[in-house]
């Protein structure tokens, strides 16, 4: 089996060069790179589309793992067919075993009607499981079995319902790690590691903070967003985002918000550093600053 897997790995066809900085998902939400490692992880992504190897996508939160897999299942000919995300962690294990398998009336307590599963509903495209590094050990046994077997179970039924589905898995854990200290089935690993992507953190690729800042500020203030004096972009390129693109993506809608139609400065973006002011401090300084402008009599000030 893992000789297999090297080679389904090895004989997946190089994709063709990608020149453009911007490729879109699904929804049309671009991903946005010219970092090198990048475009590499993209080629790889749209070679792996054609064919319905299991990927597994590592990376730290905010690194846009579901943009990925998005990626991955509109390139491929599965595209037109659905694509079900499931959270694994927001689920406990009784309650995800149904979600994804899903249940006959009467199985169990509660259950008065039957309920399709999610890989019933992905079946002919792509299925998404996020965080699957926090499944239980096991129900991670029942997803070997559907890896293995391309059918399901439902919860209190009798025969197995074949499936076809395309799985794609994401995690912020090191799960090479998480099998050693026994959290997570090796077997189950290695059925999922067949393409495996781990994606880089912002502060590895900062020559991309620019071109996503002008993305996001084109994306909340429109085509005519302003451009943002050197001496601001110099201060989010020394930034390290710890959360990656969700954290410069938020930092640049509430900078948008505190401008109220100026050209944002530095303090808009309220980067969580130790030299600079919380929000609330930042807000007590306007407020003084405010107050010291106005006129001291003539009305109430609020």
């Amino acid at each position: 089996e893992d000789l297999e897997r090297v080679v389904e790995r090895v004989v997946t066809p190089e994709s063709r060069s990608l020149r453009g900085s911007s490729r879109k998902t699904q929804r049309g939400r671009p991903i946005v790179t010219s970092d090198a490692v990048m475009i590499r992880i993209l080629g790889v992504a749209e070679a792996v589309a054609r064919s319905d190897a299991t990927v597994l996508v590592q990376g730290e939160s905010g690194t846009g793992k579901e943009l990925i897999a998005r990626f991955v299942h509109t390139s491929s000919t599965r595209a037109r067919q659905p694509f079900v995300a499931v959270n694994c962690a927001a689920l406990p294990a009784t309650l995800l075993e149904s979600e994804l398998f899903g249940h006959e009336k009467g199985a169990f307590t509660g259950a008065q009607n039957r309920k399709i599963g999610k890989f019933e509903l992905a079946h002919g495209g792509t299925m998404l499981l996020d965080e699957v590094s926090e499944m239980d050990l096991a129900l991670q046994a029942k997803l070997l079995r559907v890896l293995q077997e391309r059918e399901v179970d439902r919860v209190g039924g009798r025969d197995p319902i074949a499936i076809d589905v395309r799985v794609i898995a994401t995690t912020n854990q090191n799960l090479a790690e998480s099998v050693k200290k026994g959290k997570f089935r090796a077997d189950l690993f290695y059925r999922l590691n067949v393409i495996p992507i781990t994606l880089p953190p912002l502060r590895e690729r900062k020559g991309d903070v620019k071109l996503l800042v002008e993305h996001f500020m084109k994306q909340y203030l429109g085509d005519n967003a302003p451009s943002l004096p050197k001496q601001v972009l110099a201060a989010l390129m020394d930034y390290d985002w710890p959360g990656n693109v969700r954290e410069l993506q938020n930092a640049v809608e509430r900078a948008a918000i505190l401008s109220r139609g100026q050209v944002p400065c530095e303090q808009d973006f309220l980067l969580n550093t130790g030299n600079r002011a919380t929000l609330a401090e930042q807000v007590e300084i306007e407020r003084e600053h405010t107050q010291q402008e106005q006129p001291t009599s003539g009305g109430l000030m609020i």
